[in-house]
């Protein structure tokens, strides 16, 4: 229960946190400099404390080069970026469409399984919900219409990386793995930031560097291990909970802190991807299928 309730409310409460860095802070860099801070520390702490081993084969690096690419580098960096010109109640709804990508490119891959009729069905009450959460309250522009592409790209991105990390065969532990990825996605961030001339843009003031250590320790490295033990020690129904408490937690704190609101067709969007979320946790969902959530294959 304690692993699961620092999962709601560190990654719901990481929306306003993201928010509150990007607004004090150049996107790339902050992301850069926080996950390569995480990614370090949980790999000291995977090799210390669990004795998991340093990657011994190219293939591996590749294997954390891959996922750090799609779960990291773009899946952060599209967030990070269009949360600048987001709310963060919409950002934090538009995330849980990940849950219907996961289960719709399950099918795919030598581990893929066939939908089930009730999967077929929270995935199109789901997108249904997010097409009305894309609805603005204001006239559209082009920087919100970007940004809510860079949301849903960057969930793609994110089941993509999750595809491929149930399909791989490895050696490293789950927790190395993870700190590798981080590693290597904020190294790629930080590539950017170099290229973009961020460093002449940084500024540090205390809300951005608040917001950089809550992201970098609780965020990154304290719900991140948390999530990793639920995924060995609960099932995937109950792990996929997060995919609604976290939007619902994210949206009040905007709301509190923010002063965000939704509008009326939003607000519907919000409860039917509530819906189409919990669809797919409820027996014979996709997301009860320990295939959907399945680890790689440890050789």
């Amino acid at each position: 229960m304690l692993a699961l309730s620092t999962v709601y409310l560190v990654w719901g409460s990481s929306f306003l946190f993201t928010k509150l860095a990007v607004n004090n802070l150049p996107p790339a860099l902050f992301s850069g400099i926080r996950f390569v801070t995480a990614g370090i520390l949980l790999a000291l702490i995977a090799r210390v404390w669990s004795g998991s081993a340093w990657p011994s084969r190219l293939i591996e690096w590749r294997h954390v080069a891959i996922t750090g690419f799609f779960m990291v580098f773009v899946s952060n960096g599209l967030n990070t970026w269009a949360i600048r010109y987001l709310p963060t109640n919409q950002s934090a709804l538009l995330n849980g469409t990940s849950a219907f990508w996961i289960a719709g490119l399950g099918v795919f891959g030598r581990r893929g399984h066939p939908l089930t009729r009730s999967a077929v069905l929270g995935m199109v009450i789901g997108f249904l919900g997010a097409a009305l959460m894309l609805i603005p309250k204001e006239p559209l522009s082009t920087e919100s219409l970007a940004a809510q592409a860079g949301v849903v790209t960057a969930c793609f991105s994110w089941s993509l990386g999750t595809l491929y990390y149930r399909s791989i065969d490895t050696e490293l532990g789950s927790l190395m793995f993870m700190a590798l990825q981080m590693l290597m996605g904020g190294l790629m961030l930080l590539a950017v930031a170099i290229v973009n001339g961020d460093a002449a843009h940084w500024a540090p003031n205390t809300s951005g560097l608040a917001a950089l250590f809550y992201l970098t320790f609780f965020s990154s490295c304290l719900a991140y291990t948390a999530y990793g033990w639920l995924s060995l020690n609960s099932t995937p129904a109950l792990i996929g909970t997060y995919g609604y408490v976290n939007p619902a937690i994210a949206a009040f704190l905007g709301w509190k802190f923010l002063h965000e609101h939704l509008s009326g067709t939003q607000l519907i969007g919000m409860v039917i991807i509530i819906v189409g979320v919990s669809i797919l946790t409820l027996p014979g969902g996709s997301l009860t299928d320990p295939k959907t959530l399945a680890e790689p294959k440890t050789q």
